[in-house]
């Protein structure tokens, strides 16, 4: 059973969320967020919102699940819209730069139990 949780417009380019998200893509959901909450970044604070939500969806989907089978499927990051600004540049020219916004999906499933070996 997989559940999955979004986060849209968030104020950091993707390229540093990715950083993050690559920590904790393929881990077990406790261990992802212990890993998250001693994490330097700054997005490590927005991820660990969207993978509690997620946890939170997949107690939602079914009564049954256990919560300690659940790891980290999908994580990633995907370009939200870019605000185009204008920076004063020196003898009254301008430079354009851009503000960049991205958009974290991850996806939480369980653990399938190994087949045993014949």
């Amino acid at each position: 059973m997989e559940a999955k949780a979004t986060a849209k417009y968030i104020r950091s380019s993707p390229r540093k969320a990715r950083l993050v998200l690559n920590l904790i893509r393929g881990r077990d959901a406790g261990e992802a967020m212990s890993l998250l909450r001693f994490t330097k970044k700054r997005m490590a604070k927005e991820v660990e919102k969207v993978l509690r939500s997620a946890i939170a969806n997949a107690e939602g989907k079914s009564e049954t699940i256990d919560v300690d089978d659940l790891y980290v499927s999908e994580a990633y990051a995907n370009d939200g819209p870019r605000g185009k600004r204008i920076r004063p540049a020196p003898m009254g020219r301008a430079h354009p730069y851009q503000r960049r916004t991205c958009h974290i999906i991850v996806e939480v499933a369980e653990k399938r139990p190994s087949a045993p070996a014949s």
